[in-house]
């Protein structure tokens, strides 16, 4: 395969602190064309220790000065939950931790189950779908600020960052970006995208849709906080560029994106009520997996390009949406990526999927020849143009070949004097 020239990429200075302290599921059948076997990915996995690779090509990022052995981050949700889950985590060899959101007060939230519908694949069964309507943790604060601190005293050279929300308050985002730091956490990602997030509370897409509301609330995180800060962007918006822009015009590091698309999975035909149904009824909740990924790409390209046209390069972002593999996540790099987050994917193949996650991104760079990450992110935004563009490309290439074209057209194009030369033009074995 051939290689693709890759960017000049800047690399965020690595800094220490901001500033100074002080039911039954409902199975859509769909025809799918290719997967690969059990086998294939099977083959496919790597041996990570403390998540770095053994050989091969380097899978170490260092974004916004958080070290992690390979780009691969557990999403927040549910394999972020506790420590045993995110214990796991690292001794399978993710690169960084993403804990469930946490909120001041747990005992607002109050999940339901079933909580989750998938969409399948026709024949195979492949989970290609994912629909949730799962709440922010509902353990209370204390419990897994514990754990938190507990998970940094055992991994301390491993990254853990703290998904936090709350309501439009500046003193409870105060206190949660105080107390969260006090444990050790190295970032923070703010829950501005959850589409079933309480949005009677004005708290996750709810707040991320409305740009003066991130505006204050950005700028009032970025005050407290000594550590990276990264903005958890929805998809359910026009324009993702807008709360994104206002989020790192506040001073946060970066964004990540995306979350979960609004969604309903599908009504039952024989009950005729909605899924995942909870006492005959249901909700609309956030849609996960493959099916999102061409969704996620466009507002991760939207953003990659805004991020190098509007600030040098200079933040980070944090690419999330349907990865299931190594190749699914060069995508994401090849568009300005730093990391990339899966949630979904574990809870489908569990936490060792990292392993063929890394190996498979390294069968990407092996073909292309790239030693490093940096090598290859971002390399594919400048061919996203305009459709006008397109046409105009198009046309000149058109002109171009048959300006190449040899020979006459016609005999009415002979002349004399040169009736030698366009002799020899129609010559093929010169």
């Amino acid at each position: 395969m051939p290689r693709v020239a890759p960017l000049r990429s800047s690399t965020n200075p690595v800094r220490s602190a901001k500033r100074p302290a002080g039911a039954a599921h409902r199975r859509v059948a769909i025809p799918v064309t290719s997967r690969l076997s059990a086998k294939d990915e099977e083959s496919k996995a790597i041996e990570l220790v403390n998540g770095k690779v053994t050989s091969g090509p380097d899978l170490s990022v260092t974004v916004d000065g958080l070290h992690m052995p390979n780009p691969f981050v557990i999403g927040s949700g549910p394999p972020g939950t506790n420590y045993k889950v995110m214990k796991k985590a690292f001794d399978e060899g993710w690169g960084g931790v993403i804990c469930k959101t946490v909120s001041l007060d747990s005992s607002l939230v109050h999940n339901v189950t079933p909580r989750y519908a998938r969409m399948q694949a026709a024949g195979t069964r492949e989970v290609i779908g994912w629909e949730n309507i799962e709440l922010i943790s509902d353990r209370p604060f204390e419990t897994m600020l514990a754990e938190m601190k507990q998970l940094k005293e055992e991994y301390p050279d491993r990254v853990l960052i703290a998904s936090i929300m709350e309501e439009y308050n500046k003193s409870a985002w105060e206190e949660l970006v105080g107390r969260c730091e006090e444990v050790g956490v190295d970032a923070f990602e703010l829950n501005f995208s959850c589409p079933h997030g309480m949005p009677e509370r004005r708290m996750g897409a709810a707040m991320g849709q409305d740009c003066d509301l991130l505006t204050e609330v950005c700028s009032w995180v970025n005050e407290a906080s000594t550590i990276p800060v990264w903005a958890k962007m929805t998809p359910n918006i026009t324009d993702i560029t807008a709360p994104a822009r206002v989020s790192l015009d506040a001073g946060l590091e970066g964004v990540a994106a995306i979350n979960t698309i609004q969604s309903v999975m599908g009504i039952n035909l024989d009950s005729l009520r909605p899924e995942p149904c909870v006492e005959g009824y249901s909700t609309p909740g956030g849609y996960s997996s493959k099916a999102v990924k061409p969704i996620a790409l466009a507002k991760v390209m939207a953003l990659g390009n805004m991020i190098r046209n509007e600030y040098d390069g200079k933040k980070s972002m944090s690419g999330i949406g349907g990865v299931d593999s190594g190749y699914d996540a060069a995508e994401f790099i090849l568009l300005g990526s730093d990391t990339v987050q899966v949630c979904t994917g574990v809870m489908v193949h569990g936490y060792p999927v990292v392993q063929r996650l890394a190996g498979e991104l390294q069968d990407f760079m092996i073909q292309h020849d790239f030693k490093s990450i940096a090598e290859f992110k971002g390399a594919s935004l400048p061919y996203f143009t305009t459709h006008s563009d397109l046409h105009s490309r198009q046309k000149a290439a058109i002109a171009e070949k048959r300006a190449k074209k040899v020979g006459l057209a016609n005999d009415k194009d002979w002349t004399g004097d040169g009736f030698v030369k366009e002799t020899d033009s129609m010559v093929s074995n010169k």
